[in-house]
């Protein structure tokens, strides 16, 4: 007799598997507190596009980074298509160069979202993203989180969508295969959405009926009269700690530039900005707003062919870089290279001595990280030349 299963394509399949260790098992319970404490899923308006490949044992890898617009991922895409060029020439393979570089160049002109080049297979990929609501605002980070990074240095951390297979046989927790169960079937589209966005949404369910969850990311969530939305909807961070410095580098910078503050108020943002970093907060207020760090988890939705590429109505201002050349030099406004730079302005001007106040600023806080590092080596290295003649810790009365 036949298993059912085997009748039933992988894309439609949700795997649930037990996941294996303590910090599997707190973050299995954490999930599913999670889904209690913040009941509603509410979608975030700007999906973020990757660049990825098909994989001959199944999936798709993406390659790192998404972007906020399907143009970003395919010039990354044309990138790669550059790299693997060189990497021929290097090898002395004329006929991968010429065939790697032709398809960098194709990217450079044309909107192409799915390609094959040398018998490989890449496109541009759609991920979805939610939040979780809950009485008193949107899902903050959980403590179970991957939160490696200092104050003031979470961009070194890269991200955790690297190598990600994008594959709905891999089996997944309890609790996150019922939250892609959610998910997949949730239009996620906000209230006021244009009718085109709607009728596409709709239709995904179908054309894509299936999907993978990838890790959550972490961005600025404000509340502004009574109601909560994202700060920067097309902005966020591999960790938590890289949505505080986020925040804080908007208290300290972006806010007094975007909101013309004086200084004493430019201050009071700063004194916040402050607290984040000294207790690596989660929240913060200032002048009526209220900032959460909030948790975004994301869904990739899979259908027969794969993983859903962009669809027509998704926001996707600029051209191929090529296309943006000619409509500049066809209204004046294209600069060669040797043409005298443009005098900045005092916004300008402005913008750039906060940002390199700040710069400074960080700077002298990794110097004193050090030197706190260093004296405490010291200190650790004379407290062990201590012990070993006999002093302190460990020795005990001299028997009799």
């Amino acid at each position: 007799m036949g298993d059912y299963r085997d009748d039933v394509p992988a894309y439609l399949t949700i795997r649930v598997t037990a996941q294996e260790g303590p910090i599997a098992a707190f973050a299995e319970q954490e999930a599913g507190e999670a889904a209690m404490r913040y009941p509603d899923l509410m979608g975030v308006g700007i999906p973020e596009f990757f660049h990825a490949k098909e994989r001959e044992a199944g999936g798709w890898e993406l390659f790192g980074y998404g972007s906020d617009t399907p143009q970003g991922s395919r010039d990354s895409l044309g990138s790669v298509f550059r790299l693997r060029a060189t990497e021929a020439e290097k090898a002395g393979d004329e006929g991968a160069r010429r065939k790697w570089m032709a398809a960098a160049l194709r990217m450079d002109r044309e909107v192409v979202n799915d390609l094959r080049v040398r018998g490989e297979r890449f496109r541009i990929v759609r991920a979805s993203r939610f939040v979780r609501m809950g009485p008193n605002g949107p899902e903050p980070p959980r403590p179970s989180d991957p939160d490696p990074a200092e104050v003031g240095e979470a961009y070194k951390v890269g991200p955790r969508t690297k190598g990600f297979v994008v594959d709905p046989v891999t089996g997944t927790g309890l609790s996150d295969g019922i939250l892609k169960l959610d998910l997949i079937q949730f239009v996620g589209i906000a209230p006021g959405a244009p009718q085109e966005v709607r009728d596409e949404a709709r239709w995904a369910l179908h054309t894509h009926p299936g999907g993978v969850l990838l890790p959550a990311v972490y961005m600025i969530s404000e509340r502004v009269d009574g109601s909560w939305r994202a700060h920067n909807p097309g902005a966020s961070d591999s960790t938590p700690q890289g949505a505080r410095d986020s925040l804080a580098y908007w208290l300290r910078v972006m806010a007094p530039f975007t909101l013309r503050l004086n200084e004493k108020k430019a201050a009071e943002y700063a004194l916040m900005a402050d607290r984040v970093d000294e207790k690596r907060l989660n929240v913060a207020t200032v002048d009526g707003i209220r900032y959460r760090v909030t948790r975004v988890e994301r869904l990739i939705r899979v259908g027969p062919d794969g993983p859903e590429g962009p669809r027509p109505s998704d926001f996707d201002p600029e051209p191929p870089v090529e296309v943006q050349t000619r409509e500049l030099k066809a209204k004046g406004l294209w600069k060669e290279e040797d043409d005298e730079p443009a005098p900045l302005s005092e916004r300008t001007l402005e913008l750039k001595r906060r940002w390199e106040a700040e710069e400074a600023r960080r700077t002298a806080v990794r110097e004193e990280r050090r030197k706190a590092r260093e004296a405490a080596k010291g200190q650790g290295q004379e407290d062990g030349q201590g012990r070993g003649q006999g002093e302190g810790v460990g020795e005990g009365p001299t028997p009799v």
